[in-house]
């Protein structure tokens, strides 16, 4: 990132690491309140199910996943925005007659397991909670309410009640034995890599050449924390460690640690900031156009636009080439102030919409793989280290794309990579501006203010004429309706003309 005088509030980034050598559970939920109808799904299941394969496929380091509902046990934003990225991509496997009619997003959090044992107790406990707290009980709830009961008498029938007595429901007023219920429902499903034998080629008499290769495999299994299961999978020992011990009951204080969660500092401004993962490759392998691609930049403002319609505590956002920073205000309560699962909303929200309205913008270019987005949570204590540190992006966005500007029209001069940038080694901001002048006839400051000003995301406090988006044009726009501008936010009277925007006390 450029230097400026605003870089100063990096130091309000803290890197939170995980102590070597635990193992790691990354744990995802669905924030699925729009998909309630696919919680009992067969196909929605599968669909799960193949997301999570994808994410062992895509990252070598996550060696089993376990899971049921809209849950997944596997680092974080990263894996949220991916799993949800799959989720659009996979959709229409498993519903090819059901268009997707909302962008996913799933909230993620990492657990931390000392040993082996520990980690049997924490798969005991999710799996545990499948049959008994989902599974079992959904199905009760779900039957009484198709039978007629309402949604408040459904729940005081099975207030307090036990498994027996649920069973005992199920069969005696409904017919249905719980245990013939399939097993992916009553179990979860249970994912991790071992070695397969594939067929890669066919020599020149036509017979298959084979070789073994780690792939996720798919199976189901009435106790995934059992010594039986672990030990009778030989890759699972090699990759974690041998299991000694069956789990027998889960002491409920034990059940909670693994819900612990630091929060973030309450009344402080708390920033988000997304960047893509690799979208240099993403870049090229989409042919995007260099050095910045108008297309792109519209279909991340238009995600943005998205994520603040979805999260009302998000007051601004500001984007700049594969990066978009979100505001929380300071009272936010969004996830009681946790910070994992404020950024693997919004994080696995965006990529999912990135997917969706892909086609939006580029409709005649296939998306060839996913996207994912990274994210980080940062508290800022004071209004003016928050301007600070909007001031400090929008000063990087310039900088970033006089250089690039500067970069790419050496290249296509003529100039290969490294004669670009040992040729701008050491130019300040007026020799680059005379260096396209001069040379390309281009006015720096002529350049689309998208390019040079990045893109501001807000809510509007009156009915304002907007087009395209963009306030100054025609198209009315309704007060409290997410526009999108281009406007200096490093000068203060931008903030005191728009005291609502980012309103403080």
């Amino acid at each position: 990132m450029a230097n400026s005088k605003y870089e100063y509030v990096k130091s309000f980034e803290l890197e939170d690491q995980v102590m070597f050598p635990n193992l790691i559970v990354v744990r995802i939920d669905g924030h699925f309140l729009k998909f309630m109808s696919l919680r009992s799904d067969e196909a929605a299941l599968g669909l799960m199910n193949s997301c999570s394969a994808a994410v062992l496929e895509e990252y070598p380091d996550f060696i089993f996943a376990y899971g049921f509902s809209d849950e997944y046990s596997k680092i974080l934003s990263l894996v949220a925005s991916f799993f949800a990225a799959t989720y659009v991509t996979k959709w229409k496997e498993f519903y090819p007659q059901r268009k997707l009619e909302c962008a996913p997003s799933f909230t993620s959090k990492v657990v931390t397991c000392a040993s082996t044992e520990v980690l049997q107790v924490y798969l005991a406990w999710r799996q545990q909670d499948c049959h008994a707290k989902k599974n079992q009980y959904e199905n009760c709830f779900w039957m009484l309410v198709k039978s007629g009961k309402t949604i408040s008498e459904t729940q005081e029938i099975l207030k307090d009640t036990q498994k027996q007595q649920k069973n005992e429901l199920l069969f005696q007023k409904f017919g249905i034995n719980y245990k013939t219920l399939p097993v992916l429902f009553r179990q979860g499903s249970c994912l991790f890599k071992t070695k397969v034998e594939e067929t890669i080629k066919h020599d020149e008499n036509g017979n298959p050449v084979k070789r073994l290769r780690r792939k996720a495999v798919l199976v189901h299994s009435e106790n995934i924390a059992a010594r039986t299961f672990w030990n009778e999978n030989p890759s699972l020992c090699n990759d974690i460690g041998h299991s000694t011990n069956d789990i027998g009951k889960i002491e409920p204080d034990l059940a909670r640690s693994f819900e612990f969660e630091n929060k973030l500092l309450p009344l402080t401004w708390v920033v988000v900031r997304i960047d893509g993962c690799h979208f240099h490759r993403f870049s090229d392998v989409h042919e995007f156009e260099k050095p910045n691609d108008e297309k792109a930049l519209k279909l991340m403002n238009s995600c943005a636009v998205a994520v603040l319609e979805e999260f009302q505590d998000i007051q601004f956002a500001y984007g700049v080439s594969d990066e978009y920073s979100f505001v929380l205000k300071k009272e936010s309560e969004l996830y009681k102030r946790q910070s994992s699962q404020i950024i693997s909303a919004i994080a696995s929200l965006f990529t999912s919409t990135y997917v969706i309205k892909w086609r939006d913008f580029f409709p005649h270019k296939e998306l060839k793989y996913p996207p994912s987005f990274d994210g980080r949570a940062v508290c800022y204590p004071t209004y003016k280290i928050l301007l600070d540190y909007l001031a400090w992006r929008q000063v990087d966005c310039h900088i970033n794309n006089q250089y690039n500007t500067c970069f790419w029209m050496l290249v296509k001069s003529g100039k290969n990579k490294t004669q670009s940038q040992d040729y701008l080694k050491g130019t300040q901001t007026r020799e680059k501006n005379e260096l396209l002048s001069r040379q390309f006839g281009i006015e720096y400051n002529s350049l689309p203010i998208i390019f040079r000003m990045g893109s501001s995301v807000f809510r509007l406090k009156e009915a304002a004429a907007v087009e395209n988006g963009v306030v100054s044009g025609k198209k009315l726009k309704l007060e409290g309706e997410v526009v999108v501008d281009h406007c200096n936010i490093i000068e203060r009277c931008f903030w005191e003309e728009h005291p609502h925007i980012l309103s403080y006390s």
